[in-house]
């Protein structure tokens, strides 16, 4: 078998699983959106959960979808020698690449943009309502034993907070679990701040309270 016969090959069957797969996704969607209810009922109550029924299933048409298209212009192309099919292709291919490199600046620009946001929000809430708030204390000192963080950025997010007016002491995870934690240990002491998804999930959480 010469090097193109193998290669038309392979992308004939490469394309052929991208098609049956995204024809696979825009079926579920279909019968998610015609016939929920039998969908859920044979895959039960956890399908209802993380599909969200509307929302999730238009998401799985488009992606099939785009899929059903790649697949059926790279096989096609590929079986047919068809050099507009596998421009097509190509030319498609390329799109969804770019879209994806756009994407990615966009994450890489705004992320420093939302991390500043961020902190700008949650630092103020944990100092003027951690110790008094009780959801909001219960979540975070949950979040720090857990992470075995302190704060969203360090332990003066939780300087002059009402916990500290109160305990006379910085959260036990401040200083690595010490029960007595005072600005001297905690200051000492290497704990990693809270990730961005947690701080978010929190945020959130909070603003639902």
């Amino acid at each position: 078998m010469g090097c193109f016969t193998f290669i038309k090959v392979m992308m004939i069957l490469f394309n052929l699983t991208i098609f049956l797969g995204g024809g696979t996704l825009l079926g579920v969607g279909i019968w998610v959106i015609v016939d929920g209810k039998s969908f859920f009922d044979i895959f039960g109550a956890l399908s209802a959960s993380v599909l969200q029924v509307v929302n999730v299933s238009y998401f799985l048409i488009v992606i099939g979808a785009i899929l059903v298209v790649i697949g059926f212009l790279g096989c096609c192309g590929a079986q047919k020698e068809s050099k507009c099919l596998l421009m097509m292709f190509f030319t498609v291919v390329l799109i969804i690449f770019i879209a994806e490199v756009a994407a990615a600046v966009v994450a890489l620009v705004y992320t420093g943009i939302a991390e500043t946001l961020l902190t700008a929000t949650v630092t103020p809430l944990l100092k003027d309502k951690f110790g008094k708030e009780p959801s909001l204390t219960q979540i975070w000192n949950v979040t720090m034993n857990e992470l075995h963080c302190c704060g969203l950025n360090n332990y003066t997010d939780l300087t002059d907070s009402p916990w500290l007016v109160e305990h006379k002491t910085y959260p036990a995870p401040c200083c690595s679990g010490a029960p007595s934690c005072n600005e001297t240990l905690a200051e000492q002491s290497h704990v990693p701040i809270a990730s961005m998804t947690v701080a978010m999930y929190l945020y959130c959480r909070l603003d639902e309270k």
